[in-house]
């Protein structure tokens, strides 16, 4: 136990942003999270009312309201059926006399959306976009030595603004900056590997150092690049004369053996950048950074480090049901490990900016992203408001600023994630050109689309040939910052975009779910470079990378259940994904498992002979780990294995062993007359079992199970432990058809912040402490609030054995 916690601490330490080469570096932002209080709905007086006999309530952030609900149809499907409105936050906090002479900031990582921030009664700025990250200086209006006030409004009252769910408020982290007058900025410096080999690697780097009003001074600017032991293995230093506001400066550097950043091994170095006046350190910035190559070829798929590599990737999206979007990182820690068990290497993040600490982690464990910018350009797209593709659609959305905000948007999107390893692409929009919605064209006609809303060319709508310089705009945005790695987009009617030359706008062009043609336009369009930047699970889908050298990815729809993009009421989440929305995996997961994982598997799963395959885009397979039937009944035993052989067992009478590749789909399968037991697989490589999967009958539900994924906390900062909650029989045999309400109760230094079933049309509170259980299960989030002591977690639920738990935070 104290290696695990070790570990979770080191891991977490790194997925702060900034990230630090020691935790008391005066330098760092720090978390400006606590003490902030929230009020629901307008002031009617603006500002000058927000200390007017206003009721408010604290909270520490981050925050979603949207999630607090209540869920209801008068709200929009494509959201979740959960609310929007307007939200005000504010937080009183002490002037400090040694910022005298500095600069402060406040910093935000994310606020949806249309934020307006004030500090002491000033209007600082307002940010329309609810993903991208902003700061403003609060210095010109501070008191050093008394109280002060800063306000934030946050308006989301075109609730159907989107086409899947993005809360509401300050649902990510805020920081407090204080620098002095000659500075560093936070996204002012840039780190690049131009040269890498196995034997050596040029690096690159570029920093702007930033001088307040009236100050000329000279100053040393120092870089020094750390490896894991803190060993400084690259120190470059230059004098400089600051004459303008920015004054840039470059070094670059050849390093002997480098370790390289790789999805199997993520190493990476600490690079801090210093500004020295007189001998003294007066501003630095820290950042983890790694050293790899990254190339896409048209004819030969993409290179990490000069070797071939094939994206098995998966789309997300920000929220994690019972926690709307206000995610702690222990969440993404484990739903990460989770994917990667499955052999996933790559995120797309759709289709917006993700939370600052993503980002680290995917650094850290070993994930190529594509981080996205947006999912509408100049005007609106489709968003349901009383079920997929039913009814009257919302148009609000993104579109109303992109004239004005787009380009400024885009680039704060690569300056803030610029450093990342792990980034290997920028993408300037998602399905911009769905067919018809909005734009059309007479192509569409003819031919196939398989993703178009109407029939065929609507000459009502706008041209899709206004999609070429929109692209030509954004890639130009993107490579102003960044020209390391190219720009994409996900296309939805590429049959109508080849016609209007978007395509020749980027450098890589993803296409959604169109893998046929694929052989069609690689030799139409020789020099184009294709990927799959969304997919269905089909196995036709995936052997059209696999088969194809020029096709180097596919990125499933999608990785995780996500709330919204839902059907009519009551569905209101989207159950698309490998794992549900508490993180527990489908057996779509061990399907793809069997195809990507290079770790032996097995998994096997059972149906009714009579029930019918559905072939759907996002059909999943229904073969279930569960083994009550009737008796008599014919059941098919589905069997997903990456192993060269299995053999079912029947109470342990052997079925046939089967090999994987002269099964049809790679899906070796039994017909089977059930009788009660326990059904048993055995896989095999070369002969040798190397694992094996088992289900049972189980009897009546009699006990509750509950295992935390940690239980041991570090004092003085809060922690989370996902308690998994089963329900069992008096053998411990999971009861999976059950659905038992069960309470969660809390006691000591902690609270429960939410309880997720994965249930993709619950309307239960997701602030409550009870939920009913969906396949016998139920995931518990309780965070510890760093008091220490011992924190009880109980679990009931009528007619079965309790269990509790204990959290200790020491």
């Amino acid at each position: 136990m104290k290696n695990k916690i070790s570990l979770f601490i080191a891991l977490m330490v790194f997925i702060l942003p900034f990230s630090i080469l020691k935790a008391q570096d005066k330098w760092v932002p720090v978390l400006f999270n606590s003490g902030w209080s929230f009020h629901k709905g307008d002031i009617s007086a603006g500002i000058k009312g927000v200390d007017g006999g206003i009721e408010w309530k604290a909270v520490d952030l981050p925050h979603d309201w949207s999630i607090e609900g209540p869920f209801s149809d008068e709200w929009a499907s494509a959201t979740g059926y959960l609310p929007g409105g307007i939200g005000w936050y504010k937080k009183s906090f002490a002037g400090n006399s040694n910022w005298q002479g500095k600069q402060v900031f406040v910093y935000f990582d994310g606020v949806y959306k249309n934020s307006e921030v004030w500090i002491n009664g000033h209007l600082l700025g307002k940010r329309p976009n609810g993903f991208i990250s902003f700061q403003y200086e609060l210095t010109p209006y501070l008191d050093l030595k008394g109280n002060n006030t800063i306000v934030v409004k946050a308006d989301h009252s075109d609730f159907a603004d989107s086409r899947w769910y993005t809360g509401s408020g300050i649902y990510r982290n805020v920081y407090l900056v204080v620098k002095n007058a000659v500075h560093i900025g936070n996204w002012d410096v840039a780190f690049s590997t131009p040269k890498v080999s196995a034997s050596k690697a040029q690096i690159n780097i570029k920093a702007a150092i930033t001088k307040g009003a009236g100050l000329l001074t000279e100053v040393i600017v120092k870089a020094s690049l750390y490896d894991d032991n803190n060993k400084i293995v690259a120190s470059l230093q230059k004098p400089v004369k600051l004459k303008v506001e920015k004054q840039f400066i470059e070094f670059d550097k050849t390093i002997a053996a480098p370790r390289l950043w790789s999805v199997e091994k993520p190493a990476l170095y600490k690079l801090r950048v210093s500004v020295f006046s007189k001998g003294k350190e007066i501003d630095a910035v820290t950042q983890s950074v790694g050293i790899r190559s990254i190339k896409f070829d048209k004819d030969k798929g993409f290179f990490l480090n000069g070797q071939s590599t094939k994206l098995k990737g998966v789309c997300i999206h920000d929220d994690a049901g019972a926690l709307g979007v206000a995610v702690p990182p222990e969440v993404w820690v484990r739903r990460l490990k989770i994917l990667k068990e499955a052999g996933v290497n790559s995120l797309r993040l759709s289709h917006n900016p993700h939370a600052d600490y993503l980002y680290d982690l995917c650094d850290r464990m070993g994930f190529l992203v594509i981080d996205e910018a947006f999912d509408e350009w100049e005007i609106g797209k489709n968003k349901w408001v009383a079920g997929w593709n039913v009814g009257t659609p919302s148009k609000n959305g993104y579109h109303e600023y992109f004239k004005e905000w787009a380009d400024r948007d885009v680039a704060d999107m690569v300056l803030r994630a610029r450093n990342h390893p792990s980034i290997i692409m920028w993408s300037i929009g998602n399905e911009i050109d769905y067919p018809n919605d909005p734009y059309t064209h007479e192509v569409l006609n003819t031919g196939r689309n398989p993703q178009i809303y109407g029939k065929g060319y609507l000459s009502d709508h706008p041209a899709a040939s206004g999609l070429t310089p929109l692209a030509r705009q954004l890639a130009k945005a993107v490579k102003a910052v960044d020209q390391t790695r190219p720009v994409t987009a996900a296309l939805a009617g590429v049959v109508m975009s080849n016609e209007v030359g978007y395509p020749e706008e980027l450098d890589v062009v993803g296409y959604n779910y169109q893998e046929y043609r694929y052989a069609d336009d690689h030799k139409k369009y020789p020099n184009r470079i294709i990927y799959g930047s969304e997919n269905g699970m089909a196995q036709q889908a995936w052997n059209a990378v696999d088969s194809n050298e020029y096709i180097s990815a596919q990125y499933l729809w999608t990785g995780i259940d996500y709330l919204g993009e839902a059907g009519k009421w009551p569905q209101r989440s989207n159950g698309a994904g490998l794992i549900d929305l508490a993180g527990f995996k489908k057996p779509e997961y061990f399907y793809r498992q069997s195809l990507w994982a290079d770790k032996p598997m097995v998994y096997i799963g059972a149906r009714e002979i009579t029930s019918a395959d559905e072939r759907g885009i996002w059909s999943h397979r229904n073969a279930l780990p569960i083994w009550n039937w009737k008796p008599g009944s014919k059941i098919k035993i589905d069997c997903y294995t990456n192993c060269q052989e299995a053999e079912l067992f029947l109470n342990g009478r052997s079925l046939g062993k089967q090999a994987r590749g002269a099964t049809p789909g790679r899906v070796p399968s039994w017909q089977v007359d059930y009788q009660p037991g326990e059904l048993l697989v055995k896989a095999f490589n070369n002969g040798i079992e190397v694992c094996s999967n088992t289900i049972k009958t189980s009897a009546e539900a009699s006990q509750l199970k509950a295992i935390p994924d940690n239980s041991l906390f570090a004092a003085k900062t809060k922690g989370l432990s996902q308690v998994e909650i089963s329900i069992t029989d008096s053998n411990g045999n999971a009861v999976f058809n059950a659905a038992n309400e069960i309470t969660v109760s809390v006691s000591g230094p902690g609270k429960l912040i939410g309880l997720e079933s994965g249930s993709t049309n619950s309307h239960e509170d997701y602030k409550g402490s009870q939920r009913k259980a969906l396949n016998g299960r139920l995931l518990a989030y309780i965070q510890t609030n760093g008091s220490r002591g011992k924190t009880q977690v109980l679990v009931t639920s009528p007619g079965l054995k309790p269990v509790s738990i204990i959290l200790t935070i020491k």
